[in-house]
């Protein structure tokens, strides 16, 4: 069985998306996709059916990741049940993931930067408010964070 990971943010045009865009390639990069299911989702409806934001796609493609063909989408109670692990972006997400989780399902959620070994932070911020180099950072603290997860997830 594959591990079931999604990634939550709160439209899911940027950080959610990049993190599923970036774990999915690594995965691959790393022979190991065949152990992994990613999808991403978001805290709000805001942009359901949208792809990722322009700047998320072109930041991620230069580093070799294909986001283009995803598509933004709201988190569901069947989520909770369906994937192994919920990955929120931040504490916020985290908050409205606690409050939306069936009780029996909450020891399935966390934070994707609990997963990073590089950086000291419990937040992938909002990348609008860095211009180009916020999406930038984005992809440093996913790809460390992704990575370290996937190299746990695999250990065992």
């Amino acid at each position: 069985m594959p591990h079931k990971i999604l990634f939550v943010c709160t439209g899911n045009i940027c950080r959610s998306p990049t993190a599923e865009g970036v774990a999915r390639g690594l995965a691959v990069e790393q022979g190991v996709a065949p152990l992994f299911e990613f999808d991403s989702a978001g805290t709000h409806g805001y942009h359901v059916g949208q792809p990722p934001d322009p700047r998320s796609i072109a930041a991620a493609l230069r580093r070799g990741y294909d986001l283009a063909s995803l598509r933004a989408r709201r988190v569901t109670e069947f989520d909770f049940i369906r994937f192994d692990r919920v990955l929120a972006m931040g504490p916020d997400h985290l908050e409205s993931l606690q409050r939306a989780c069936p009780r029996q399902h909450r020891n399935k959620l966390g934070l994707l930067l609990d997963f990073s070994e590089r950086f000291e932070l419990s937040e992938v911020p909002d990348p609008y408010y860095g211009g180009a180099e916020g999406f930038e950072h984005v992809l440093d603290l996913v790809e460390d964070a992704a990575s370290q997860l996937i190299r746990q997830l695999t250990a065992r």
